[in-house]
């Protein structure tokens, strides 16, 4: 097999399980919503597909190389398949709840939720165990500490201006200062390391499939600032049931997936820039998750309800253009994304 033969197949297979399982989930995303059920699990699954077609497409295509850091892949995908059952399974058997200090919660949503912390606890075994020349091999040894602690702060530091702003454009200049006063939030902000621990392969699974694979593909057939934009609107568009189905209702579902693609392009040109500064994958692991985390503090709402059947309008569509073109899509000038062979 050729190295143009074994790049197509790669691709193949990760096209059609990043994008061929997460349409099939989809469609069942759409009929969960008409019954309806519990939909958390099924955008906590579908983070995992984009990883599991790049590992699929390595185990299928150079299961004999050596450094291919197997044990690993395949537990990664373990838990993909896991995810993906549960995620069936809520549809298929709406009734099973659990009774949880009063609430009715799904049962496939609380087992979801173990294997997620569960599985996050053995990938990370899984990858200890892999040695650092397999990590490097396939991308994922930690690299420049220095560097990449910057990254973080500097998105943190842009992520809380953002909704600062956000929030004095609405006339409501206070409401970060309170939220920043409540201790509810300074206890979440603290248990975010260990959250991150807990729940990392969810992110993992979309950074390693977009940025580490997807990016330099991009890349290099349209160009380092091309490649990134046309990334940005195919991670954008890739949540679209979620965005009809989930994210907000169906009546509203053109206007989110209209602000998702402005945020996938924008978000994901700062983690092209953090990736390409760093070539360590764990930094855009870690922006995925605290961009997805924090949301919960910036909302001052700590139910995960606060994802699902958002409130948005034609009217915040520029806000959120200005926004984070300015903060996040600026960085599409900077150096990095000059024109060289990736």
């Amino acid at each position: 097999m050729t190295e143009t033969t074994k790049t197509k197949r790669q691709l193949l297979i990760f096209l059609l399980v990043a994008y061929g399982v997460t349409y099939v989930m989809g469609i069942l995303t759409w009929y969960g919503s008409t019954i309806p059920v519990e939909m958390s699990i099924f955008p906590s699954a579908q983070m995992f597909y984009p990883a599991a077609g790049v590992i699929l497409a390595y185990l299928i295509t150079e299961w004999k190389e050596g450094l291919l850091p197997k044990g690993f892949y395949i537990g990664f995908l373990l838990v993909t398949l896991s995810m993906a059952v549960f995620s069936l399974l809520s549809v298929a058997l709406p009734g099973k709840t659990i009774s949880l200090n009063g609430q009715s919660i799904s049962m496939w949503a609380i087992l979801s939720q173990y294997v997620m912390i569960g599985g996050s606890i053995l990938l990370w075994i899984l990858l200890l165990i892999a040695g650092k020349k397999k990590r490097a091999a396939y991308g994922l040894g930690w690299k420049q500490w220095r560097v990449s602690v910057f990254c973080v702060l500097l998105f943190l530091v842009l992520y809380f201006g953002r909704a600062a702003i956000a929030y004095a454009m609405g006339g409501e200049a206070g409401t970060m200062l309170e939220i920043l006063q409540n201790p509810s939030a300074w206890a979440y902000l603290l248990f975010t390391p260990v959250n991150f621990f807990l729940a990392f392969a969810a992110f993992f699974g979309e950074e390693y499939g977009w940025r580490y694979y997807l990016q330099p593909l991009l890349q290099k057939r349209f160009g380092m600032r091309k490649g990134v934009l046309i990334l940005g609107a195919a991670w954008g568009v890739w949540h679209v049931f979620l965005d009809f189905f989930y994210y907000t209702t169906p009546d509203k579902g053109l206007i989110m997936l209209m602000t998702q693609i402005v945020t996938c392009v924008t978000l994901g040109i700062f983690f092209a820039w953090a990736y390409l500064k760093t070539n360590n994958i764990w930094v855009p692991v870690i922006l995925h998750f605290l961009n997805n985390n924090l949301s919960l503090v910036i909302a001052n709402n700590y139910s995960v309800e606060v994802m699902e059947n958002q409130q948005v309008t034609w009217e915040m569509l520029p806000a959120t253009i200005l926004l984070d073109g300015i903060l996040f899509g600026l960085f599409l000038l900077s150096k990095e994304f000059r024109e060289k062979n990736v």
